[in-house]
């Protein structure tokens, strides 16, 4: 497969049923992420795009975010390395202008420390809506184009511009919807829901949602 989006909802959830703290729900959860990159890796999947935070995220209780913005910052200062050494390249998705400067800063490095590499590439959505995204783009849009204007010339002004569609986009923890995520580019994505909680999610699932794709016949319409 070419791309693949995750929707990694549930931790929080997962944590409340085993009488942990909200926190212990979020560190489960970045430990399955590192999980996740492996397995996709495994499965030859070229590009993976994870929702790690969203636009709405920053609504949570205060002690919350602030957690949140110290675990992305762990994702960058523990994996750069070793993403680097997998010769995997990163992208930071979404509005990156309101990260304090010193996490802006690591995810500008770790993009440019891994900017050559082409055949895997991590997406991680951060502060990112789908709405945002398109009019960033609309924004970004020379005004001498818009008259002839493409589908394919608009996706390049996307956040996301980079990436393929994805084929299949895959949301654990119940919920049944995209919630603001890759709006444009999901237009005929393949949907997997699960009810299974995100720190939860098994090698076996992921495989599971995989097959579900290979069984599927598209047609885009036709």
């Amino acid at each position: 497969m070419n791309c693949i989006g995750i929707i990694m909802d549930g931790n929080r959830r997962w944590a409340k049923e085993k009488n942990l703290p909200q926190f212990a729900g979020h560190e489960a959860g970045y430990q399955k992420f590192l999980e996740v990159m492996g397995w996709a890796r495994d499965a030859s999947i070229r590009n993976l795009i994870v929702y790690a935070f969203s636009t709405e995220n920053w609504n949570r209780p205060e002690e919350e975010v602030s957690y949140l913005m110290k675990l992305i910052e762990r994702i960058i200062e523990e994996r750069a390395q070793k993403i680097a050494e997998e010769k995997a390249r990163v992208k930071f998705i979404g509005e990156l202008d309101k990260f304090p400067e010193r996490v802006r800063k690591s995810m500008k490095e770790l993009e440019e420390k891994t900017a050559m590499f082409k055949d895997y590439t991590l997406g991680i959505a951060v502060n990112y809506g789908g709405r945002a995204e398109i009019l960033s783009a609309i924004k970004r849009l020379p005004q001498n184009i818009t008259q002839n204007l493409t589908e394919e010339e608009f996706s390049k002004y996307l956040w996301t511009g980079d990436f393929p569609e994805p084929e299949l986009i895959i949301r654990t923890g119940g919920q049944k919807r995209l919630s603001n995520f890759l709006l444009w580019k999901a237009a005929y994505s393949e949907l997997y829901f699960t009810d299974t909680y995100w720190p939860a999610f098994s090698k076996e699932e992921f495989l599971s949602a995989i097959n579900f794709f290979a069984e599927t016949k598209r047609n885009f319409g036709k």
